[in-house]
């Protein structure tokens, strides 16, 4: 037998042992169980998300990140506490993808900033006004007073000046507002004395009542609606990576629904970043946010309009609402994914 024929010889490979190699590749070379891969491909896969607040109206957000829901999308998502103003120059400026909290990105388009909201987690306000024990009862009676509020033009500025409008008086004119970075420091003001009124959101409502203040309004039961927190973006950042966008809504909604379903995760998620321990809070915050996170996330110009009607911006009152959202992706995302997590309540 020549060289070349031993060879051939040495080369023939039984049919049975080709199959049974192939088959093994085709295990090994499959997807392990549970592990998914992105629906989608993110343009960008890095995300830097700022934050107005670590409260119940962005438990989902969090849940999330610690559920590890960005990552099944393709994301690498790294989320900062920062204030509202700070937020809006970092979305402008490109150092922040994304800006999830409220009012803040209205006041900024209306400067000339093209931010947008692309979706509404959250648009039913949970906000309330307190007053004092035995004292300040009615909103009648803060007509020369003060009441503690975050970020001038956010959530608690508007609705005082809804509710000011409504009974004859004028913020700046009639009471005060006095500003501060966030809810706590807000509910700190009134607690050593100086403020007469707060106007707070969770988990800082459920600590007033604790305290045993009088609500003088829930702005939740009055029904008003305000985008907040929202995803917000420029428009630009919009078109540009559209793909990472949805990648980044298909996650938070994993995390709303783990939220949802998971009620001893959501609530130790809860505790992590607000730093409350207390179960009777927690399990009043938790059935607060069961009531205003928003399955479908398609942002209502409604929610736009509130603001713009009690903004203290002369360009408001004539502004658009339509030219400060763009649903086009989360409508797509609706159609393709929340449907699925959500079947009846998101069409």
């Amino acid at each position: 037998m020549s060289k070349g024929q031993n060879m051939r010889h040495m080369l023939r490979i039984p049919a049975w042992l080709i199959l049974e190699i192939a088959l093994l590749l085709c295990l090994f070379l499959q997807p392990q169980a549970g592990a998914q891969q992105p629906s989608i491909k993110p343009e960008k896969t890095q995300l830097q998300v700022g934050t107005a607040g670590s409260g119940t109206t962005s438990l989902p957000l969090f849940v999330a990140f610690e559920g590890g829901y960005f990552a099944k999308h393709g994301l690498t998502v790294s989320i900062s506490q920062v204030g509202a103003t700070v937020a809006v120059q970092g979305v402008v400026s490109g150092t922040l993808d994304i800006y999830q909290g409220g009012t803040a990105a209205i006041a900024a388009n209306l400067a000339g900033a093209d931010i947008i909201y692309v979706a509404a987690a959250v648009d039913k306000n949970s906000l309330i006004l307190f007053g004092q024990k035995g004292g300040t009862s009615s909103f009648e009676a803060l007509r020369g007073k003060s009441i503690a509020t975050t970020f001038p033009g956010a959530f608690g500025e508007i609705a005082v000046r809804m509710t000011a409008r409504r009974h004859g008086m004028e913020v700046g004119k009639d009471l005060r507002l006095l500003y501060h970075r966030s809810p706590p420091e807000a509910l700190s003001t009134f607690l050593v004395g100086n403020a007469d009124a707060p106007v707070i959101t969770p988990p800082q409502t459920e600590l007033a009542k604790q305290h045993g203040y009088p609500v003088i309004v829930d702005y939740y039961k009055e029904g008003l609606k305000i985008v907040g927190p929202g995803i917000a973006v420029t428009r630009e950042y919009s078109q540009k990576f559209p793909n990472t966008l949805k990648a980044y809504m298909m996650g938070y909604l994993d995390g709303l629904k783990r939220a949802i379903d998971d009620e001893g995760f959501a609530k130790k998620i809860e505790a992590k970043y607000t730093k409350i321990n207390e179960g009777k809070i927690l399990e009043q915050n938790y059935q607060q946010g069961l009531r205003v996170w928003n399955r479908d996330m398609t942002v209502d110009a409604a929610g736009i309009r509130v603001v713009l009607d009690e903004s203290s911006d002369a360009r408001a009152k004539s502004a658009d609402p339509n030219r400060f959202f763009d649903n086009s992706l989360i409508q797509a995302v609706n159609r393709d994914h929340a449907v699925k997590l959500f079947p009846g309540e998101v069409k």
